[in-house]
């Protein structure tokens, strides 16, 4: 049977719910559609809110020849393909065919280098859908040819009209007498996302076939999500609240805790490399100088986990989450940076000082740039006190080293270099 997102998606522009900014009454889209233009453009948000039914609208309304193709499964003669159907279907005074393609940020290179003529020509209008940062994943020529709408999550509101309109307009379950509904649980299991909260709420009436009176309170959707996939979800909050548990069991020491956590992780799907990348973070942000191995293990395990695949990735990912769990602990240089970034902030641009410029022509030279720099190496134990702020921040410490035995080291070559005075 076709999911019930598919089944009540709206089919007209004052149907849609959420993106006010777009479709609202002085929306960018609302206006072009009611002058039945629109230029190339890329739908850029999260999952599940609206971009493929957005697309869908703005075809249906135009009412033009269009092509769609899904960056999963075409490549470069499927674009060629269509583009020379659009070039043979064009008609004249009513606008160029349009081209949808879905999740265009899996299109590679060469995929989108073929699009860019017939974009740059006006052959197809280009309605592009995407996930992922326009200026990451698609090319700058393309992407200078195209206008880039954000759509933002959907709201609390959005989601709880959505859910009504589905129960409201369902001919599979219009005939219910549906007494009570937990919207919080529902959208919170649905993590924003508008399609996951529907298939989440179609599993739920499922239950109710024939039923006279329905309730569906916190207990029921708890029930159903956790015996379902929807439980983890990538994008929703299980994600980020199972990250961060894993995150902070390796802050406070715990190996156990931070196993436990990541095979909860692995078990629901999750992809190994993020897991990898946030113990990157945690190494440099959490342990840090306490000790420096923790960032090169880190490291290491991210290009074992790339070259070896799961599911034997998940044993060198446990190797390093002990590491990192059991490591001693600081935050100096996570510290040090957030307060030198927040001075830059605050503080004018300070000029370089004159001594440490760079002087590669002679015209500098003679503006006294790099004059009386004195070059380390030129001196004993390869140290040579000298100033390297600005003069307005002279007395200003942006890095304090922690209580440990590493750090404990560079607080005494510090002390040895610059005596009491830092500068």
């Amino acid at each position: 049977m076709q999911p019930l997102a598919d089944r009540i998606r709206p089919l007209t522009i004052d149907e849609f719910f959420g993106q006010d900014h777009l479709v609202g009454d002085a929306g960018i889209l609302r206006e072009n559609l009611n002058r039945s233009f629109i230029p190339s453009m890329l739908l850029w948000g999260p999952p599940g809110v609206g971009k493929t039914t957005l697309a869908g609208i703005i075809i249906r309304t135009l009412n033009r020849p269009h092509y769609s193709l899904s960056a999963v499964d075409s490549g470069v003669k499927q674009v060629r393909e269509v583009i020379a159907k659009a070039e043979k279907n064009r008609i004249l005074d009513s606008g160029s065919p349009l081209l949808f393609i879905d999740e265009i940020h899996r299109f590679s290179k060469s995929q989108q280098d073929a699009l860019l003529k017939a974009v740059e020509k006006g052959t197809v209008t280009l309605i592009g859908a995407t996930t992922e940062n326009p200026s990451f994943e698609v090319i700058s020529p393309l992407l200078s040819r195209m206008q880039v709408y954000q759509m933002m999550p959907l709201s609390d509101e959005d989601l709880k009209n959505i859910i009504d309109r589905a129960i409201e307009r369902d001919m599979e379950y219009k005939n219910l007498d549906i007494r009570e509904i937990d919207y919080d649980s529902l959208i919170h299991f649905g993590g924003g996302d508008a399609r996951k909260t529907l298939n989440l709420l179609e599993l739920v009436l499922r239950r109710f076939s024939g039923d006279k009176e329905v309730i569906i309170d916190e207990s029921l959707i708890h029930e159903v999500a956790r015996a379902n996939p929807l439980n983890y979800d990538k994008k929703g909050d299980e994600h980020y609240d199972l990250i961060s548990a894993f995150i902070k069991s390796i802050r406070g020491g715990d190996p156990d805790a931070t196993l436990y956590w990541m095979a909860r992780m692995l078990a629901g799907g999750e992809d190994p490399l993020f897991i990898c990348r946030r113990m990157i973070i945690a190494a440099s942000e959490d342990i840090g100088l306490a000790n420096p191995n923790a960032l090169l293990m880190a490291n290491t395990c991210f290009q074992s986990v790339h070259q070896i695949g799961m599911p034997e990735a998940r044993i060198p990912m446990a190797q390093t989450a002990i590491y990192l769990a059991t490591s001693p602990k600081s935050n100096s240089a996570y510290n040090a940076i957030n307060k030198a970034m927040k001075e830059v902030k605050q503080s004018r641009a300070l000029p370089v000082p004159l001594h440490l410029r760079n002087a590669p022509t002679p015209l500098m030279k003679e503006l006294n740039h790099g004059k009386n720099y004195k070059y380390p190496h030129d001196f004993e134990n390869n140290f040579i006190k000298q100033p390297y702020l600005p003069e307005e921040l002279m007395d200003v410490k942006f890095y304090h080293p922690q209580n440990n035995p590493q750090e404990a080291r560079l607080k005494e070559r510090l002390k040895k270099w610059w005596k009491d005075n830092i500068r």
